[in-house]
């Protein structure tokens, strides 16, 4: 029985949860935890790394992209955010990159298709949510669909943005978290790359559960193998950018691991 979700996206970022419709959802699935993971951004309403909101356990997150050496680009997830100034600044660089790359990427649809699409460039402005306006708009085109064609890696208006490298990730997270792992390993291209960074930054947690894994080329027990002879805890969520919790996430033992390891509310 999943008892914690944790990895959820809210509007800060690129999901359609508000902060409140996330805390109904857990409460109306019986968590005990979730906790909020926005991309490259802490959600600002969270005012400490751990909350108690009437008896449900809130953690402010962060989903941090980093780049390897190879030049490959995994997710880290920390848990428990304190406050850092040095972390606030690589977020507030990023989000300034995420709303120059989402002016770019919109410019280029509306050029191409000839619409008018119903977004704005701002901080937390993600892909997903132009795949939507697009969707909504005139263009022939679903969101899964301006993703394959339009905006997605390959596609004729993808504008890369910038990412933090590994090691200034890695120490950024340290310096502010007290729990820093990778995310869901098995959605990247090398998979062992991913796998071995938990292994040279000593991280503390690997996402082994998450609802795509079996759309994947998954392997859980490779995943269990590097965590229990590395001392990684196992971690996982619904990686929700919907408005729906507990798809996955941990049983009520694997969370009484994760909490040990957080501060008090």
């Amino acid at each position: 029985m999943v008892v914690a979700d944790l990895h959820a996206h809210t509007t800060v970022s690129d999901g359609t949860f508000t902060l409140d419709s996330l805390v109904a959802t857990a409460r109306d699935a019986s968590l005990d935890a979730v906790a909020v993971t926005d991309h490259d951004r802490i959600h600002p309403d969270l005012d400490a790394p751990v909350v108690d909101h009437g008896g449900l356990t809130v953690l402010r997150g962060i989903e941090l992209r980093v780049e390897l050496p190879s030049g490959d680009r995994v997710d880290l997830l920390g848990y428990g955010v304190d406050d850092d100034d040095d972390l606030r600044a690589e977020c507030d660089r990023l989000q300034a990159d995420r709303r120059e790359r989402g002016r770019r990427i919109i410019d280029r649809v509306e050029e191409r298709l000839g619409v008018d699409l119903a977004v704005e460039p701002r901080a937390g402005l993600g892909r997903p949510h132009i795949a939507r306006a697009i969707a909504e708009s005139d263009a022939d085109y679903d969101a899964e669909g301006a993703f394959r064609h339009l905006i997605g890696n390959d596609g004729p208006c993808y504008v890369p943005r910038s990412v933090t490298p590994a090691d200034r990730g890695v120490d950024l997270l340290r310096g502010a978290c007290a729990v820093v792992g990778l995310a869901h390993p098995f959605r990247y291209d090398d998979p062992a790359a991913a796998l071995d960074l938990c292994v040279e930054h000593d991280l503390d947690t690997v996402e082994r559960f998450y609802p795509y894994a079996d759309a994947v080329d998954d392997d859980p027990g490779r995943v269990e193998s590097l965590a229990a002879e590395h001392d990684l805890l196992l971690t996982g969520g619904t990686d929700a950018h919907g408005e729906e919790l507990a798809v996955d996430g941990l049983d009520a033992d694997r969370w009484a691991a994760v909490r040990d390891r957080l501060p008090a509310p």
